[in-house]
């Protein structure tokens, strides 16, 4: 075997293994359902995507993430185009959703430690920057726990479950 192979063979083997040990400790890496949402304006737990919601929450090895939120109870267009709902039915669409994206990073533990936004179905959240102060995730075995707050104080509870 010649000296190039070995070295070529050497760095891959290296690079596996950093690249496994990284993943490993990415306690949020993966695939997440989301099971209950509670919202907490003035003190009082109400749903905040209805009583039946509905979503995934996937964070990537590459450090990439997607939320997608929704109430499944919203009633389906009547024009079947998307283009074309009625103000009522594309409020209750927009009011009982949220998709985002973009970038997160973990702490030394593996633990979230913030994301970036860098793109949303509510544009006011593009470019924004949460940390620990306003989002958290605690994962304990297959079940996440966000807790949001949003500037002006409310405060949302999502449960997740890990996607197998």
């Amino acid at each position: 075997m010649s000296i190039r192979a070995i070295i070529l063979a050497l760095a891959i083997s290296i690079s596996s293994s950093a690249f496994a040990q990284t993943a490993a400790e990415n306690q949020v890496v993966g695939t997440w359902r989301m099971i209950s949402a509670t919202i907490d304006p003035g003190g009082k737990n109400v749903p905040a995507y209805g009583e039946n919601p509905d979503g995934l929450l996937v964070f990537t090895p590459d450090m990439h993430f997607v939320e997608v939120l929704t109430d499944a109870d919203i009633p389906r267009f009547a024009s079947n185009a998307r283009g074309e709902g009625t103000d009522d039915e594309n409020r209750m669409a927009m009011s009982g959703s949220i998709a985002f994206f973009g970038t997160y990073t973990v702490d030394e533990k593996g633990e979230f430690s913030g994301n970036i936004v860098q793109g949303a179905t509510f544009p006011n959240w593009i470019g924004s920057v949460r940390t620990r102060d306003d989002l958290t995730l605690v994962v304990t075995g297959d079940r996440m726990t966000e807790n949001f707050r949003r500037p002006e104080g409310t405060e949302i509870r999502i449960e997740f479950q890990r996607v197998k």
